[in-house]
C-alpha cells in the first residue's frame, strides 16, 4: 500500500459526483448539528463548509469528508451551554468559537509532533463505551425538541430530571411538532436501502417534514430554524476571560482529542474501502486547520464523518477534489438558497439528530460484550455511565487506566512464568545434558536464574520472589540471552539480586547479555559489580565456571565433564 496523492485530476468525474452526493447528505446534518449545538443553523453550515474545505485541502486522507459530527456536537453543546450560562449569550458564544480555534491549534500540534499513530491506541472497550455514551447523550438532548419544547438547563441531567415536566407541558402545538419528529424518525428507519443511492433519507425527511409544516400545519406556531444570514460570515476575534481560560483550554483539549479519534477512525474506514493508506499526522494538521478557520468565522467544530466519507467513496470519490467539491456546493447553497431553509421545523432536525444518536451507540458490542469478557463489559458500561453523567475526558481517562492495568496484570502474570530460579534440573527449562550434569554436580550450590522474553515492570515482583525462594547457594548464573527488552523496574530487581549475592561473597556470572538489556544494566552500574571475566555468551561455560568456583568441589569432576 502507498499513501495516495492528495489531489490529482485523473478521476474528476467520480470526484465531482462523490462531492455532490456528500453535499446532499451534509446539508441536513449541518443544519441539525448547528441547531442541536445551540450555535444555530448558520454555524453548522459554515462549520461543514470550512472544515470540509481545509481538511480536504491539507489533510492526509484523500477521500475523507469532514464536517460537524454527532460526537463533536455533543461536546460543543456542553461548551456553549456552560459558557453562555456564565458569560451571557453574546460573550459566551464568542468564547465557544475561541474554544473551537484552540481545539484546532491542539490538533495541528498533535500532527506536527507526529502523535497521530498514538491517538487511536485505545482499547476497543473504551472506544465503544465512549462512543455509545455520546450516542446516549445525543438521544437524551433531543427529548425536549422532539416533544416540541426548548431544552431545559442542566444538559443531560437537567433533561432527565425535567422529563415529567416536559410531558405534562405538552399542548396542541407541541403535539404537532412531536408528530413531525415521529414521521422524520419513521422515514429514517424504514427508508428502503436500495433507494439510498438516489436520495439520502435525511434529505427526504427534511423535505417531507418541511412540506408538512407548510401545507398541513401552516397555521400552527411550530418552532422553525428562523433567519439564516445571507453572505459571508464575519470574523470572530478570539475572546476569553482570565477566569474561564483554564476551563476553555480543557474544553478545547477534549474537542481536539475527540476530533482526532473521530477523524482517524473514519480514515481507517476509508483505507479499507479504497485500499490505500492515510497519513495520520498530516490528517491531524488538516483537521486542525479546518477547525481553526471554522472557529474564526463562527462555525462549530467538526471531524471526519463516516457516513459522508463512505457515500463519497461509493459514488466515485477518490481524491481531495471530492471534498473540495462538496464544500463549494454547500457554499453555493448557503449564499444562494438560505432563505428556503428558514422554514424547516426544529422537530424535524430533532428527529434526524435522534436517529444519529441511535446509530452512534455500538449496539453490536453491547449485546455480546458480556459473552466475550465480563471485565471488558464492565469497563464499557463504566465508560458509558461516566461519559453520560460525569465527563467525557474523565470517562476516557478512567477507562484507559483500568483497561491498561488489567492488561498489564495479564502480561505480567504471563511473563512471570518465564522467570525461573533453579538449583537442580527443571523440566520447564530446556537444559542440555551437560547443563543438567553440572547442576547435579553442584548439589544445589549453583543457582541458575533464567529469564525469557520482554521483562516489563510487572515482572519485577516475580524476579524478587524467585530469587528469595532460594538462599543457600554459592554461585549465581544469570541467563539473559533471551531477554530483548529489560524494563527499569525489572533492571532494579536484578540489580538488587546481584548486589545481594556479591555482598554475601557469592560468585556472579552473566550469560548472553546484549542489546538494550546490556545498555540498561550498564547505565545502572550493574556491569561494574560483576567481574568482566564472569560475563559470558554461553550458559554451559558459565555453569562450568560456577561449579569450579565452589569449594570443596574437585577439579577432576569438571575435567571429566569437559
Amino acid at each position: 500500500m502507498s499513501i495516495t496523492n492528495t489531489i490529482h485530476f485523473r478521476n474528476v468525474k467520480g470526484d465531482i459526483f462523490g462531492g455532490l452526493t456528500a453535499a446532499v447528505i451534509a446539508l441536513p446534518m449541518a443544519l441539525t448539528f448547528g441547531v442541536a449545538s445551540g450555535a444555530g443553523a448558520s454555524s453548522g453550515l459554515w462549520g461543514a463548509i470550512l472544515i470540509g474545505f481545509f481538511a480536504a485541502l491539507f489533510g492526509g486522507t484523500p477521500t475523507l469528508i469532514s464536517e460537524p459530527t454527532g460526537p463533536m456536537t455533543v461536546v460543543m453543546t456542553s461548551v456553549i451551554a456552560s459558557l453562555i450560562a456564565t458569560n451571557g449569550q453574546e460573550q459566551g458564544l464568542a468564547m465557544a468559537f475561541t474554544v473551537v480555534m484552540l481545539a484546532g491549534v491542539f490538533q495541528i500540534l498533535f500532527g506536527v509532533f507526529k502523535l497521530g499513530k498514538y491517538v487511536t491506541l485505545m482499547p476497543y472497550t473504551v472506544i465503544s463505551g465512549f462512543m455509545s455514551g455520546i450516542g446516549v447523550i445525543l438521544i437524551i438532548l433531543q427529548i425536549a425538541p422532539f416533544l416540541g419544547q426548548a431544552s431545559p438547563k442542566g444538559g443531560v441531567v437537567g433533561t432527565v430530571q425535567n422529563i415529567p415536566n416536559l410531558i405534562t407541558s405538552m399542548n396542541s402545538t407541541t403535539y404537532l411538532e412531536t408528530l413531525l419528529a415521529v414521521i422524520t424518525v419513521a422515514i429514517l428507519f424504514f427508508y428502503p436501502r436500495k433507494l439510498k443511492k438516489y436520495m439520502p433519507p435525511q434529505l427526504l425527511a427534511l423535505i417531507v417534514g418541511s412540506l408538512l409544516a407548510v401545507s398541513v400545519f401552516g397555521d400552527a406556531d411550530i418552532r422553525r430554524i428562523g433567519e439564516i444570514s445571507v453572505g459571508l460570515p464575519s470574523l470572530q476575534v478570539p475572546t476569553f476571560s482570565a477566569a474561564q481560560l483554564r476551563l476553555m483550554f480543557v474544553d478545547a483539549l477534549v474537542l481536539a482529542m475527540l476530533g482526532c479519534i473521530d477523524a482517524l477512525l473514519t480514515s481507517l474506514v476509508a483505507d479499507s474501502l479504497t485500499r490505500t493508506e492515510h497519513d495520520s499526522n498530516k490528517e491531524l494538521i488538516g483537521q486542525g486547520l479546518g477547525n481553526l478557520v471554522s472557529g474564526l468565522f463562527g462555525g462549530i467544530a467538526g471531524a471526519g464523518a463516516t457516513m459522508g466519507t463512505v457515500v463519497n467513496i461509493q459514488t466515485g470519490g477518490r481524491t481531495a477534489v471530492s471534498g473540495l467539491t462538496r464544500a463549494l456546493v454547500l457554499l453555493v447553497v448557503v449564499l444562494g438558497l438560505s432563505q428556503y431553509l428558514q422554514g424547516i421545523p426544529l422537530a424535524v432536525l430533532a428527529g434526524i439528530a435522534l436517529k444519529v444518536g441511535i446509530d452512534i451507540v455500538d449496539w453490536g458490542f453491547l449485546k455480546r460484550a458480556h459473552k466475550i469478557s465480563v471485565k471488558a463489559a464492565l469497563i464499557m458500561y463504566g465508560v458509558i455511565l461516566l461519559t453520560v453523567f460525569v465527563d467525557l475526558i474523565v470517562a476516557v481517562g478512567v477507562g484507559v487506566f483500568v483497561a491498561n492495568i488489567l492488561t498489564i496484570e495479564r502480561l505480567s502474570n504471563h511473563r512471570a512464568d518465564k522467570v525461573k530460579a533453579i538449583t537442580y534440573d527443571d523440566e520447564e527449562i530446556d537444559l542440555k545434558p551437560e547443563e543438567k550434569q553440572l547442576l547435579e554436580e553442584a548439589n544445589g550450590k549453583v543457582l541458575l536464574f533464567y529469564l525469557s522474553g520482554p521483562m516489563i515492570f510487572g515482572v519485577a515482583k516475580a524476579i524478587s520472589r524467585e530469587h528469595n525462594l532460594i538462599n543457600d547457594y554459592q554461585a549465581l548464573v544469570l541467563d539473559l540471552s533471551e531477554v530483548p527488552i529489560l524494563g527499569v523496574t525489572s533492571s532494579l530487581a536484578l540489580e538488587n539480586a546481584i548486589q545481594e549475592a556479591v555482598e554475601k561473597g557469592r560468585h556472579v556470572f552473566l550469560v548472553g547479555i546484549s542489546g538494550q538489556a546490556e545498555s540498561r544494566l550498564r547505565k545502572l552500574g550493574v556491569m561494574d559489580i560483576v567481574s568482566p571475566d564472569n560475563i559470558m555468551s554461553d550458559r554451559i561455560t558459565a555453569l562450568k565456571e560456577a561449579v569450579m568456583s565452589i569449594k570443596p568441589y574437585k577439579q577432576s569432576t569438571i575435567t571429566q565433564i569437559n
